[in-house]
């Protein structure tokens, strides 16, 4: 038990910084679309202001949350795991 413990908390830190970095780099890449997107089309208003609409736009956005399927999908098999190892 103290082995699945110790599992789960290393599992949570690795999956933690995973996902930090997944969703940095996923709002870096959203950032750049939409410099790009603001330098091609009519400059109506400051960049500034275009990108904090954009990235609000993508702080609702489904990618957003399928980021926080780094920590759902090791769990559902780590889980599965353990019941085919025990119980199976």
């Amino acid at each position: 038990m103290v082995a699945l413990a110790r599992l789960m908390v290393v599992g949570f830190i690795v999956l933690s910084v995973i996902y930090v970095c997944l969703s940095l780099y996923s709002r870096a890449v959203r950032k750049g679309k939409l410099r790009a997107e603001w330098e091609e089309g009519a400059k109506d208003q400051p960049l500034d202001t275009f990108l904090d609409e954009g990235l609000a736009e993508y702080d609702k956005s489904l990618r957003r949350k399928l980021i926080l399927s780094v920590y759902v999908i090791p769990l559902i098999l780590v889980s599965v795991v353990v019941y085919l190892t025990n119980f199976a």
